[in-house]
């Protein structure tokens, strides 16, 4: 078999369980590999390490796909690898029939995600040992998952790396374009052919569920109260104004919520489904608005949400804008001229501000414009959130570190003048497994902050 040689003066990342070796590591190669092909990696004294598939085109030179000598992978290899996948998912995420599958590395399969949307997979090959594989990969997972369809989601930058070209289609049997599958009890219409990426994201599941305490307990702000009353010959507590008028609104508790970057609206779903009062649900593209509209009807939630088509950046800097107007005119310290309207559309706020951005940094060089960026989204985005109310924040950026991504938020929260306390701190979902020592997995990070003012404490 041939092999790939590394240097006596590598780093020992490989021992330490990272599973990629880079061309600058390899000293020598013995046998001719052939690009794509199987080749056992050896220490500089020759001691066998790994077993990897190799591709001289990219910078990551070889991806280790077994710690024991591997002749090739072929269907059984694939098919042994899926029953272990599938296993760790019915063990964590249970009976949900929406989840990622594959996971690349962190499944032992690096180079190849595949994600489960009901009756259909969505499969995505990004290196060329994967895509070379491709019979064998859809052979074994119509023996492991019987899938109806499995369709390929290859349309990514990342492959031309590899030497690949982009490419979609479907594989095997039937895929239809719009699935709905469940996720915490709702129903979501997933586009696999258009959608974003595979067509939706799975890491925010668990995160996604966990904003359920922020949805209610808002009722009093308003001046509503529950006081006992009699009704129909007993005494219940119902829900009381401030002129002693009982409130029928089902969601008088609940919390007004503002998503950014909606993509499918899934928090914008959760946050009704746990109770909030009113949602605007906002992003940039009027596909994902029509796609997060119909998520809302499929749900029965239309009644309490609204949807903007525009970018966050220039929303959020209005609405400040707006609320500061707002605070000037009724302050009445300075003269100001109540003849010029507000800024357009500016001056609301929210109990909970919810930012779930695409990734601001790609490669390494983007991270200090990806610093302006979070800094500029964060900084409106507490400022927007009524007194005591929350932050829901995230990045799905690897490169932007959980400490820099908390200092980049600590440095808005100075400029903003508030306090923030820190709820909770999250990464990935289950099915989103991380191998300790792999730092390219660890990429999402998700806090919950509450937010005061200096000037009320």
């Amino acid at each position: 078999m041939p092999s790939v040689i590394l240097d006596r003066n590598r780093k020992k990342r490989l021992e330490e369980s990272h599973p990629w070796v880079f061309k600058s590591e390899i000293a020598a190669l013995e046998g001719n590999p052939v690009p794509g092909e199987i080749v056992q990696v050896l220490n500089h004294q020759g001691r066998f390490l790994a077993s990897g598939y190799y591709n001289p085109n990219s910078q990551i030179t070889v991806r280790v796909v077994s710690y024991q000598p591997l002749e090739k992978m072929d269907a059984a290899f694939f098919a042994a690898r899926f029953r272990d996948c599938l296993k760790h998912r019915e063990r964590f995420i249970g009976d949900q029939n929406a989840y990622r599958l594959v996971y690349g590395e962190a499944d032992f399969l690096p180079g190849l995600i595949v994600d489960r949307f009901a009756g259909v997979l969505v499969v995505q090959l990004l290196t060329l040992g994967m895509d070379r594989c491709r019979e064998s990969i859809v052979e074994a997972l119509a023996e492991a998952l019987n899938p109806i369809g499995i369709y390929e989601r290859s349309d990514v930058p990342v492959r031309e790396l590899e030497g690949l070209e982009q490419r979609k289609g479907v594989l095997y049997g039937d895929c239809p374009r719009h699935v709905t599958v469940m996720e915490n009890g709702l129903k979501i219409k997933v586009d696999i052919e258009e959608g974003q990426k595979t067509g939706y994201f799975f890491d925010q599941r668990e995160n996604r569920a966990s904003i359920e305490p922020l949805m209610t307990g808002w009722g009093g702000r308003s001046g509503i109260t529950l006081q006992e009353r009699e009704t129909e010959g007993r005494m219940e507590r119902v829900p009381v104004n401030k002129s002693g008028k009982e409130v029928t609104f089902p969601y008088w508790d609940g919390a007004t919520v503002l998503e950014c970057f909606s993509h499918t609206g899934s928090f914008t779903l959760h946050a009704c489904k746990y109770g909030a009062k009113k949602v605007t649900c906002l992003d940039i593209s009027e596909h994902a608005i029509a796609s997060a509209r119909e998520n809302v009807e499929l749900n029965g939630f239309q009644d309490r949400v609204e949807f903007v088509v525009d970018d966050a950046f220039q929303y959020l800097r209005n609405q400040v804008k707006g609320a500061q107007e707002r605070e000037e005119r009724a302050a009445g310290d300075r003269k100001v001229d109540t003849s010029k309207p507000l800024t357009a559309g500016g001056g609301r706020t929210w109990d909970v501000v919810i930012l779930d951005p695409p990734a601001f940094a790609k490669t390494k060089g983007a991270v200090k414009g990806a610093c302006r960026g979070y800094k500029d989204i964060n900084l409106h985005g507490m400022k927007l959130v009524n007194e005591g109310g929350y932050l829901v924040t995230a990045s799905c950026s690897y490169h932007m570190r959980p400490d820099l991504f908390l200092e980049t938020i600590r440095e808005a929260a100075r400029d903003a003048g508030k306090i923030l306390r820190l709820v909770e701190w999250r990464a990935a979902g289950k099915d989103h497994p991380q191998i300790l020592g792999v730092d390219e997995g660890h990429y999402l990070k998700f806090a919950v902050f509450e937010v005061r003012s200096k000037s009320s404490l």
